[in-house]
């Protein structure tokens, strides 16, 4: 998921911010999205993929206080997190499933 850019029409104002991911979609845009709105100091974050036949979103993130991009980073470490929980849960289940056949 390379962040090659921001949007064109951004200004110096860090806590606003349109990030533009290539090579992603609806799947980690509505995910990603879903965690930094949970943010206290977030205000705004959504998503849009400016056309079908573009495999990239745009990522909005405008906050209350403090960076868009540190909030970006924040989001993208919990997402980690929460797949590693989910792996390890699918893992425990499985487990636990196989040794009872």
């Amino acid at each position: 998921m390379p962040i090659t850019k921001l949007a064109s029409n951004e200004t110096f104002d860090e806590s606003c911010r349109t990030f533009i991911l290539e090579g992603e979609g609806h799947t980690l845009g509505n995910v990603l999205r879903g965690i930094i709105s949970s943010y206290p100091d977030v205000q705004f974050c959504g998503y849009s993929v400016p056309h079908p036949a573009e495999n990239n979103i745009h990522f909005r993130i405008q906050m209350y206080q403090g960076q868009a991009t540190d909030a970006l980073k924040r989001g993208l470490e919990d997402l980690v997190k929460v797949c590693d929980v989910t792996l390890s849960k699918f893992d425990e289940s499985l487990t636990s499933f196989q040794s009872r056949e």
